[in-house]
């Protein structure tokens, strides 16, 4: 794997020159790779990962969704035109019990509902959905969430 990508998924937050200190290469090579890193499209772009319990004004939701693929596209047509929507931050195509597996975001849960069967459900093609809220993360993107100690009120309890 490129050492530069690597430092990146290993979520350093670490500017060009000390990505270069670290790597023991020139500031111009990393600047360099991240360029053809961003042309090839490994990179698409750079975001933080927030603690989703400072988030208060927003709710999240997991929603599968069974499709019936098209007679040329598949699912491909389907899914790309799901992955539109503002809500949907995450659209894949799955193996199992559904077709697609959808992480929305909404103001509160009457929004959820409402994109689920306004917007959602009334896609041509859509068979049937499955909503689920998400209530408490504990891991976002491989960063456990700091600060989740159990309720004080309640004993520890040993494995």
């Amino acid at each position: 794997m490129n050492s530069v990508l690597q430092l990146i998924m290993e979520g350093e937050s670490l500017t060009t020159a000390q990505m270069a200190e670290v790597l023991k290469i020139s500031h111009e090579e990393v600047e360099k790779q991240l360029a053809q890193l961003k042309e090839q499209g490994k990179v698409l772009g750079w975001r933080p990962i927030l603690n989703p319990d400072m988030d208060e004004n927003s709710v999240r939701a997991v929603i599968e969704v069974k499709i019936s693929p098209e007679r040329e596209g598949g699912f491909d047509r389907l899914a790309q035109r799901i992955s539109q929507f503002e809500q949907v931050e995450n659209c894949y195509l799955m193996s199992g019990g559904y077709d697609l597996l959808l992480f929305v975001r909404a103001q509160n849960l009457r929004k959820v509902a409402a994109f689920v069967y306004e917007r959602l459900a009334t896609i041509g093609g859509v068979v049937s959905t499955s909503t689920h809220f998400i209530l408490r993360p504990y891991k976002e993107q491989g960063f456990l969430l700091s600060g989740q100690q159990g309720n004080p009120d309640k004993p520890m309890i040993s494995a």
